[in-house]
Order: structure tokens, then C-alpha cells, then sequence
């Protein structure tokens, strides 16, 4: 991008394109709070919930996963062994559909009158996303990284083999993380995205905050795939969705006086 802040940051910091993809989870999530404000039937609702998430999930595999066969090409394919199974439809879906269940199973029935009231009604959606946070952070935090490899394409038909030194728990740098080290170890390498946001960092680009050519002492993990939308940083993108859940409960319980003075 020719506007740095439209441009989502390298690595470390906030941009304005940051923004956009927690803030379309949370509308997800006041969206169910309105579309389950009453259910029915539970397994009725929990089908369609599923089924909308696999439809979504798959239609991701297809714009994302797939590529057109040349820049003249109208041809569409899709390489299987080479396929990115993760990407922002399919992060959407896993969480829409987690945030969806929760609110199709784990609501009471209380009345509410008041602040207090909701959050009982609702505490067992909270005590989900506590425990989800918790269990991310003792991932991010405590998952051990070991050294590890990969391999790009050079002039020809060559190979070359890039190592990474880890053996490091904790570590939030774009190399030894246990975002990209579970990604690797779950999806394989091969599903990842290939052209990672760190490649306009500082330490992987004379450009940077833009794409360019590799400083004389480039870091190995450079050009290594990484995806900004993987299993472990999907994980929190459920708790967005849920803390917008939580937000269209306050619109669903307490609407009436508020946009009555408004309009």
C-alpha cells in the first residue's frame, strides 16, 4: 500500500487495517445475540449454526486456497498438497460457529432488570471466554519452540534450506513463536501463507514498512510461511466474537428506553 497505515503493520504496532478484522468479529458477534435472541429448538438451531460455518469454511478454502492459472487466465485451480487451509472466511466461520453454540446452550433463564442480572443470566458465556483466554496465553506463553526448518524454491529446480535457532518458550518475535510453531506442526508448512507480514519489517526489508530485498543480514526466517490467520491467533478471534455477544445482550435486554430516546 502507498499509505503505510492502510497497510497492515509488519510486525509489531497497530495500523489502521488492524482494525478491520476484530471489529467485523464483534459486529458477528452482536449479530447472534440478535439472530438467537430466542431459540426454540436447540438442535434445530445448532444444525443450521453448523451447517452455515462449514459453508462458510469452504468457500474460504476455495477464494483463499485456490489461485487463477495465469494474469490473462480466467482458470481457476486449486493444488491440494499446497492448499492454505487457514485464512479469514475460515476464521470467521470457526468463530461464528463457537460463539453461536454458546449462545444457543449456554444462557439462563433469569430475568433481567438490571447490569447484574444479565451477567448472571449470561455467566457461563463469560466463564467460556476466561477460559479460552486462559488457555491461549498458557499456549502463547508456555509451548516450547524447537529449532526448525524450511525449505523455498531457488533459480531452476533448486531447493535451499533455511534454519531457524528456537529452543525458546515464550518468545513473541515473527520467528520462534507457538503461533506459527502449532500452525506448522497441524497444518504442515506447506498450508501456510507464503507471503508473511514480516517480510516488510525492518529486519526483512531495506523498504520496509513496504516489500523489498533482503538486508545483507536478514534474519533465516524471513521468507519463512506464516499465517496471520492460523489456529492459536483464531483462538481469540472467538473471544472478540463473544465479547461482541455480550454487547448485543445490552442492546437485546435493555433497548427499549434507550433507542425510544434516541429516535
Amino acid at each position: 500500500s502507498f499509505l503505510p497505515a492502510m497497510n497492515h503493520s509488519p510486525w509489531e504496532g497497530v495500523t489502521i487495517a488492524d482494525f478491520v478484522m476484530p471489529f467485523f468479529l464483534f459486529i458477528v458477534g452482536v449479530a447472534l445475540a440478535l439472530a438467537y435472541k430466542r431459540v426454540p429448538d436447540k438442535l434445530d438451531a445448532t444444525r443450521k449454526a453448523t451447517l452455515r460455518a462449514l459453508k462458510l469454511f469452504c468457500v474460504g478454502l476455495v477464494l483463499q486456497g485456490g489461485f487463477f492459472h495465469g494474469v490473462r487466465s480466467l482458470t481457476f485451480g486449486v493444488d491440494i498438497t499446497q492448499i492454505r487451509l487457514m485464512g479469514i472466511l475460515q476464521r470467521i466461520a470457526i468463530a461464528y460457529l463457537v460463539t453461536a453454540l454458546c449462545q444457543i446452550w449456554l444462557k439462563g433463564d433469569d430475568d433481567v432488570d438490571s447490569g447484574l442480572d444479565l451477567i448472571k443470566r449470561y455467566r457461563y458465556q463469560l466463564l467460556a471466554g476466561l477460559l479460552i483466554t486462559i488457555t491461549y496465553m498458557v499456549l502463547l506463553y508456555g509451548t516450547y519452540v524447537p529449532d526448525w526448518e524450511y525449505r523455498i524454491s531457488g533459480p531452476g529446480s533448486t531447493e535451499k534450506t533455511f534454519t531457524v535457532k528456537c529452543g525458546v518458550r515464550g518468545d513473541s518475535g515473527p520467528g520462534c513463536n507457538a503461533v506459527g510453531m502449532i500452525d506448522r506442526k497441524i497444518l504442515g508448512i506447506q498450508h501456510l501463507y507464503g507471503r508473511p507480514v514480516y517480510a516488510r519489517s525492518q529486519q526483512c526489508s531495506i523498504d520496509s514498512p513496504q516489500n523489498g530485498p533482503l538486508p545483507p543480514d536478514a534474519p533465516s526466517w524471513c521468507q519463512a510461511p506464516f499465517d496471520p490467520e492460523g489456529l492459536l491467533s483464531s483462538v481469540m478471534a472467538i473471544v472478540t466474537c463473544l465479547i461482541g455477544l455480550q454487547y448485543g445482550h445490552i442492546i437485546v435486554h435493555f433497548q427499549v428506553k434507550c433507542l425510544l430516546s434516541i429516535w
